[in-house]
């Protein structure tokens, strides 16, 4: 097992590195800072002094194990060394609330939303949309309508269908229907419809068969209508369309006129049919939802207990910033933006380092090349940039919310280094900065609105890998974590 770490990471087996301190500020005299309001009660006052650089370790609530390998690891010899453990502070940063729903029950297991299904309705087939009795279809000038939509419990689509002529001269018109997975070029199933082939008409659409494939829970898919005709398709405002959700299975994300499929256009949201689906796996949905009560009563307690034991922690070790955020994967921006006001409001500093708690950091390589590249100026980002990275619209990266194809330039997680007057201004303005899917294109967003200046450094590794000089490397177990620290103080 251990053989890996040394094919791994040869980098570490060299000497240790010389420590060349040349940052602006000796550490002056101690001094009080209040915390902020919102803090729990269960964290202790911080006492300020200044620091060349505070750390802040983002940190999930139930992470114990790799916090104690940071701080029996790099945390450790740290606080060891005569110069640096007086001149950076580090933090861990963890929401102060742990999410109330299971996450058997949750929609995701990154965010805190109840997968909200209620009276499933099993053993028959369900028409997706449907109009009413007193809606009008006329025939609008789009040639593209698509609908998108995420399955929250496994379903089986039947039938696609269109929306039919109101004219009492039959079906006129030559439509394709597709649908695809998200982010995926070919399309699953496929449905025609012509004059001499319209399918079978119930209420006021028109269906036709397709091949049956049951789409799993957290499938994420779009249906997509086609006309070649130059009168287009029978459109509806999405709105004016009632969308039969099976008792919460199935759940529309947007639909659009005009866009092609996986694009994000603006536009009328519209829908110009429908699809037939049966609920798959229903006695286990009807078992789940049966035993719900008792497993939210089984989380609760788990909960308090977890509370106590990060009480207990931060008493002991004194090392953790509870932020006023229920503590999830979606939520780390703004676990983030809540600790750069902790710490504009309770420390003086110069610079901040943030990182994750899976990250291997080597602080005297970071304190080295501060000191070779002089990077103790304002408005300055240092990190590893990450250029035109496309934005996914499915899975953990999922994001809805921003428009563009691409991010524009943000860093890797694993370590990044910002001045003082950029944490500032996010904390200033943390109340109004819109929180994406990540911190780190988050962030990436945030600082597209100052334009600090970047400084490109491929040492703040973004994968898990090892070079020659690393400053970080991510996603390490806390077993790697420990035997990746072994490796160096034994070779330094």
């Amino acid at each position: 097992m251990r053989n890996w770490l040394v094919l791994l990471c040869p980098c570490v087996l060299g000497a240790a590195l010389h420590l060349w301190l040349r940052l602006r500020s000796p550490p002056p005299a101690r001094a009080s800072g209040a915390g902020p309001a919102d803090q729990l009660a269960l964290f202790p006052q911080w006492k300020s002094t200044h620091y060349d650089v505070v750390v802040g370790v983002l940190s999930a609530r139930n992470n114990h194990e790799l916090r104690n390998v940071i701080r029996s690891t790099w945390m450790r010899h740290l606080l060891q060394h005569p110069t640096l453990s007086q001149r950076v502070l580090v933090k861990f940063i963890i929401g102060a609330r742990g999410c109330e729903v299971p996450v058997e029950d949750r929609e995701d297991p990154y965010s805190c939303k109840l997968l909200n299904i209620t009276n499933p309705v099993l053993n028959q087939e369900i028409e997706a949309f449907s109009l009413s009795e007193d809606s009008s279809s006329g025939l609008s000038e789009d040639r593209i309508v698509s609908v998108s939509f995420r399955v929250l419990h496994p379903i089986v689509i039947t039938s696609l269908g269109v929306f039919y002529d109101a004219s009492d001269v039959g079906f006129q018109r030559n439509i394709t229907v597709k649908l695809y997975q998200a982010e995926q070029e070919e399309a699953l199933f496929i449905a025609r419809f012509s004059p001499p082939s319209c399918g079978v008409q119930v209420n006021k659409l028109w269906y036709k068969p397709v091949e049956q494939f049951i789409l799993p829970e957290s499938f994420e898919g779009t249906i997509v209508w086609e006309s070649q005709d130059l009168h287009g398709l029978v459109s509806r405002n999405l709105h004016r369309v009632t969308v039969n959700d099976g008792g919460g299975v199935l759940r529309v994300i947007t639909a659009g006129e005009g866009a092609l499929p996986h694009e994000f256009l603006e536009g009328v949201e519209g829908v110009a049919g429908g699809f037939i689906y049966t609920i798959q796996e229903g006695d286990a949905l009807l078992h789940s939802l049966h035993s719900r009560p008792q497993r939210l009563t089984d989380h609760i307690r788990n909960l308090h207990e977890e509370d106590a034991l990060l009480k207990e922690e931060s008493s002991i070790y004194d090392d953790i910033v509870f932020v006023d955020v229920v503590d999830t994967y979606r939520n780390v921006p703004a676990k983030l933006l809540n600790f750069y006001r902790w710490t504009m409001e309770t420390t003086s500093f110069n610079l901040l380092l943030k990182t994750d708690d899976d990250c291997y950091i080597d602080l005297e390589a970071v304190f080295n090349r501060i000191a070779q590249k002089n990077l103790d100026g304002p408005n300055f980002w240092w990190g590893n940039f990450r250029l035109n990275w496309a934005v996914d619209r499915t899975g953990k990266w999922q994001e809805l919310e921003y428009p563009s194809p691409a991010y524009p330039a943000f860093a890797c997680g694993s370590g990044y280094v910002i001045s003082k007057d950029i944490v500032s201004w996010l904390a200033s303005n943390s109340g109004r900065l819109k929180t994406y899917q990540g911190e780190d294109v988050s962030m990436g967003i945030w600082m597209a609105a100052i334009g600090p200046k970047r400084y490109q450094d491929s040492l703040w590794l973004c994968e898990k890998t090892c070079e020659t000089g690393m400053l970080s490397s991510p996603q390490y177990s806390p077993w790697e974590l420990t035997e990746l620290w072994k490796l160096k103080e034994r070779d330094s």
